[in-house]
């Protein structure tokens, strides 16, 4: 009996959850990762303290049940994200921020035990490393007689039976050639796809200690009126490693690194005192620069536009190629949970 072999395009959080789903059917897999790294939009750094900072994917909540479920089967930790003490809000530069408190009975969201990275982790150790091949940038995929062939960058082909691409999909229209040429439906919907976190500038400020916490501030911000416009304590869950971090401003990629950093600790010292100055690290991530997760739309395109499409959920060449990723769930497309559902729509029509 021959076993099916599937080659996954992209090693993130779909594609991975693709392999090892697939794999529990005894199918052959092999995910093909253009980036040095595995994880896709899950990025999680290791600070110079025990601190862990999430420059990719962080929250969950009750709302996502498959994600709890992957995280119960695969044995992970996850707890509570921090929202004790004084909240702050600020509606214009020139007025001091106002205070509120988080009702304990608001519904929590969740954070993964030593970082959404050990999700990724744990997936590439059941799939095996040996099938997964990083630095592989996929340039073609085509139709070969009765099977797919897949080229990278070097020329290298592998061969398979079904291909998943899992790129976000305007990405996957703007840098894959497909022979016979894609639906010009599917390539004109593809385009006009929104990129989830594509113009997201995540942040995270590394301290010795958590100032915050100890005078009673819960590290929660939403911002009008300066650089970081949302920010939560980013404290690790056994309180070892202690940070502050969120999302920066989109517009301001057009400022340095250097630039962004002395705004934003500008910003905190304003609101929380001196002791903001007193950081360990800065971290960014500018995910607009990521040539391997964003490309520039050819026309306008709104946050969620296109996400979860119902033709994303038909397969292509002759029922060899299939589109999974987070931006073509049905439902919650753009979180972790999205990109484990539409893996499960993937692997279910694999017999």
């Amino acid at each position: 009996m021959n076993i099916p072999k599937v080659i996954v395009i992209g090693a993130g959080l779909s594609g991975l959850t693709c392999g090892y789903l697939l794999q529990k059917k005894g199918i052959h897999i092999t995910l093909l990762e253009a980036n040095t790294r595995i994880g896709g939009r899950i990025e999680t750094r290791k600070g110079s303290t025990d601190a862990t900072v999430e420059m990719g994917a962080t929250w969950f909540s009750k709302l996502h049940p498959n994600l709890f479920q992957l995280l119960d089967e695969l044995e992970l930790g996850y707890f509570k994200q921090h929202t004790q003490g004084i909240s702050l809000f600020e509606t214009m530069s020139f007025v001091p921020p106002q205070k509120f408190e988080i009702s304990e009975f608001e519904e929590p969201s969740f954070r993964i035990e030593g970082g959404t990275q050990k999700l990724i982790e744990k997936l590439a150790e059941r799939i095996g490393h040996e099938n997964i091949k990083t630095q592989t940038k996929v340039n073609a995929v085509n139709e070969v007689e009765n099977q797919m062939e897949v080229l990278d960058q070097n020329g290298t082909a592998y061969i398979a039976d079904c291909v998943i691409t899992t790129l976000p999909p305007n990405l996957m229209a703007n840098t894959l050639s497909f022979s016979p040429p894609l639906p010009e439906n599917l390539v004109n919907l593809a385009k006009k796809t929104h990129t989830w976190m594509g113009e997201s500038i995540k942040f995270a400020v590394e301290y010795a200690s958590p100032f915050w916490k100890e005078n009673n501030f819960s590290g929660t911000l939403f911002s009008q009126a300066s650089i970081i416009t949302e920010m939560y304590d980013h404290s690790t869950f056994d309180n070892t490693g202690y940070a502050l971090k969120g999302f920066l401003n989109g517009a301001t990629n057009l400022l340095s690194v250097e630039e962004r950093k002395t705004k934003v600790i500008s910003q905190l010292k304003k609101l929380f005192g001196s002791d903001a100055e007193n950081f360990v690290a800065y971290h960014e991530k500018v995910w607009r620069n990521e040539p391997l997760t964003f490309s520039n739309y050819e026309h306008l395109v709104m946050a969620h536009q296109n996400n979860g499409h119902q033709l994303y959920q038909n397969s292509f060449l002759n029922n060899k190629l299939y589109i999974s990723g987070s931006e073509t769930a049905t439902q919650h497309p753009g979180y972790m949970e999205g990109a484990i559902i539409a893996a499960k729509n993937i692997a279910s029509q694999f017999s």
